[in-house]
């Protein structure tokens, strides 16, 4: 029994995690339970770029845009087709909007970023659903945010796959790379109120979050790891009547406080 969500919002952890297999099994169980869209759009936290921008319409290299890690990492691959044809509907669904103060822009020479292949590459391993990124407009409101991601779903239709992929815990600065440790106080607390306000559907308390949080400079000392779970959020439907409540297939921490939480939004069984 596969499942057809209308968004993800993904937690895609240290790059390392695209060579680790083991540490990425749940994810790669994630991947097995989704019944493989047409296409996906992805908003990825390493490329913030107001107002929304469109990457790459053709193949390109992959961008390996992180310091540090050496090895195997550099030579990973995700071949997915690019899901051109979508560009002119994501154009159509935001440039003639109010969401904006500039139209939409086209930015072909914007490789996949890490945020983009490092989950991709375990939840579809195959490499054979076409690809379009499409730049987090992290200058704009979380409400705006909210709704580029419903105008995204109205376009798109059921046939693309959206999704965020940040972290719901990212403070780079309190990693335990030993992860001797159990996640702080302030790592969990953030994490439980983020899953009780996605169970409950309350939009307008996600979108308020820099009140409500708790901890939220400790949680996320940036916010780019967090703002895209807002466009996921719009386009899986949540706090809409009858649409179905979150699921949670990637639990935990790693690192420590870096969290792996992963969001299903929308899902209809096939």
């Amino acid at each position: 029994m596969l499942v057809s969500p209308a968004a993800l919002f993904v937690s895609h952890g240290a790059p390392t995690l695209a060579v680790e297999p083991e540490r990425a099994a749940d994810l790669r169980e994630w991947g097995r339970s989704l019944e493989a869209p047409e296409a996906i759009v992805i908003v990825s936290a390493h490329w913030e770029r107001t107002p929304v921008s469109i990457g790459t319409t053709t193949p390109r290299p992959l961008l390996h845009d992180y310091g540090g890690f050496r090895g195997p990492l550099q030579k990973v691959t995700y071949a997915a087709p690019v899901a051109a044809d979508r560009a002119d509907r994501v154009e159509r669904a935001l440039a003639a909007s109010s969401l904006e103060s500039g139209a939409v822009q086209r930015v072909d020479d914007r490789p996949w970023d890490h945020g983009v292949w490092v989950p991709l590459v375990h939840l579809f391993p195959e490499s054979r659903v076409p690809v379009l990124q499409v730049s987090l407009a992290s200058r704009t409101s979380p409400r705006r945010l909210f709704e580029i991601g419903q105008r995204l779903r109205r376009e798109l239709g059921p046939d693309t796959l959206v999704i965020g992929s940040g972290g719901i815990v990212h403070n780079l600065r309190a990693i335990d790379w030993s992860e001797t440790d159990l996640p702080p106080a302030w790592a969990s607390d953030f994490e439980a109120w983020a899953r009780d306000v996605l169970v409950r559907g309350d939009r307008d308390a996600l979108m308020d979050f820099a009140a409500r949080a708790p901890a939220l400079h400790l949680a996320h000392p940036t916010l780019e790891h967090w703002l895209p779970m807002l466009v996921a959020a719009g386009a899986g439907g949540l706090g809409d009547t009858g649409s179905p409540g979150p699921r949670f297939p990637v639990e935990g921490f790693e690192y420590g406080s870096l969290g792996r939480l992963g969001v299903e939004f929308g899902a209809s069984v096939d």
